[in-house]
């Protein structure tokens, strides 16, 4: 696996990182612990060195499992969660007051096995808190080694710039793939002047540039795509002809359509490190077989040209999560 550095804070990472929010929260009940703890440990056997959890995924499940699976290769990987919800817990509404992020350091650095949080993101930009004094004491948990990098997921360019005047932002997560491309038009130019790395998340659509779900799909009860407008099974039915695109595409390559989406986002900048999740294993061998593929500029205008005549059906979240984001 190659390894890439996050913008120019000097962070190294494997190419291809892990999201581990649906191993324990998202996308249906929890994946069994030993099952989660193999998955991941195999991921760090083909390579992976990055690893996303969050103390709201679960809440804290997540972070307990990566913090288990993790520790025998604890030098060796870097750790990134998130705080940023009251309690952990989404439904109870953001909260990132400074004595709220200092509890969740101080928690999440036991529940991940680990005296230093490699990579501390805000979950969410919240509106009742100064971006200064987040980053303010993200600044204070770096200095006494507590947090070693500070990121920001969802956020807008102005809050990006006012935190970053005050602790440099080593990543930006947001979510980034073939069939969300809007941070393309502000967010990317804006954290290639700062020199901020960019962490894709979702960057195989929620699953839905695999190839495996289609309009007669049907999802968990407690699986978050119920809501998500883009997932209505006339808006699949809408946008399968992406889909079948990019499946044109990779026969082409001798590729998976995952590995081809995963490959296009390697392409775009030397600084994006996507983090596609999964529960099994061989998506996850799938996935990492992404690293592999080179598209060449031709092959990237190909893709460019095709999909420009495409015209994505929903809306990413439904109105009370859009609320939360690019603040």
């Amino acid at each position: 696996m190659q390894k890439r550095q996050l913008g120019k804070s000097g962070l190294e990472v494997s190419a291809l990182g892990l999201g581990c929010m649906g191993l324990s929260f998202g996308y249906g009940p929890a994946t069994e612990k030993s099952q989660a703890i193999r998955l991941i440990r195999t991921a760090f056997e083909r390579g992976v060195t990055f690893f996303d959890s969050a103390e709201a995924y679960g809440p804290f499940l997540n972070e307990e499992v990566v913090g288990e699976a993790l520790q025998p290769f604890r030098k060796e990987v870097v750790i990134a969660t998130k705080f940023g919800f009251k309690d952990g817990i989404p439904t109870k509404g953001l909260d990132s007051r400074p004595e709220r992020i200092r509890e969740h350091t101080e928690a999440a650095m036991k529940r991940l096995r680990t005296d230093t949080i490699d990579l501390l993101y805000q979950h969410r930009v919240d509106p009742n808190v100064p971006i200064e004094d987040v980053a303010g004491t993200v600044k204070d948990l770096i200095a006494a080694g507590k947090v070693k990098h500070f990121g920001m997921s969802e956020a807008g360019v102005e809050s990006i710039r006012r935190a970053h005047a005050v602790q440099p932002v080593t990543a930006l997560q947001s979510e980034y793939s073939l069939w969300w491309r809007e941070p393309e038009r502000e967010t990317l130019p804006t954290l290639e002047e700062l020199g901020i790395g960019f962490v894709p998340f979702s960057p195989l659509g929620k699953g839905f540039l695999t190839g495996a779900i289609n309009d007669s799909t049907t999802f968990d009860k407690s699986d978050f795509r119920n809501v998500v407008p883009r997932f209505s099974e006339e808006n699949r039915k809408a946008n399968q002809k992406l889909v079948d695109v990019l499946s044109e595409i990779a026969k082409t390559k001798g590729a998976t359509n995952a590995q081809i989406a995963l490959a296009w986002l390697l392409a775009q900048k030397s600084w994006i490190v996507p983090i596609p999740g999964t529960t099994k294993l061989h998506r996850l061998e799938e996935n990492l077989g992404a690293a592999s593929v080179e598209l060449k500029s031709g092959d990237l205008r190909q893709i460019e040209s095709v999909l420009a005549g495409i015209e994505v059906q929903g809306a990413r979240y439904p109105a009370q999560l859009q609320s939360l984001v690019g603040r």
